[in-house]
């Protein structure tokens, strides 16, 4: 829950951002990777097997620093679309199921921003226009923020 001085979430402001991650850990990862290719060397058998071997070191590190970000991601979305199902049914006592196989995985991540009283007018025009998530989110008047966001 965010504090007092907290401003309130909208589209501007939703997108999250992990210093650590975006900040220091990834951009070391894409250093190592770089300076692994560029200190590609192939004259000998001796400097060929160590720059391969640099080079699988920095590919895993980016995937190990990569993926946690990826399954984390993953697991966050499948979680929306279940809230989105239980949203709905409390909405209008109907599964979710139907309407939900018309929209995309993106289109119901960025319908969960939408307040109660626009997110089913929101939803019937998303599948009727299929409207980009992007314009889904700004059309939203009554921002729904979530700030347990990965």
């Amino acid at each position: 829950m965010p504090n007092k001085m907290t401003k309130p979430q909208n589209f501007e402001n939703h997108a999250k951002l992990y210093p650590l991650h975006h900040f220091v850990i990834m951009p070391m990862t894409l250093i190592f990777l770089g300076w692994t290719v560029a200190r590609m060397d192939f004259s000998t058998s001796d400097t060929v097997s160590d720059s391969f071997y640099f080079l699988l070191l920095a590919l895993i590190v980016l995937l190990v620093s990569y993926l946690p970000r990826i399954y984390a991601l993953k697991n966050q979305n499948r979680i929306i679309r279940l809230e989105m199902r239980q949203r709905y049914f409390y909405l209008t006592g109907t599964p979710f199921f139907e309407k939900e196989s018309l929209l995309t995985s993106p289109q119901i991540i960025a319908l969960r921003f939408a307040g109660d009283e626009e997110f089913l007018a929101l939803m019937d025009k998303s599948i009727k226009e299929t409207t980009a998530p992007k314009e889904i989110k700004k059309s939203i008047k009554n921002w729904k923020a979530d700030h347990h966001r990965v």
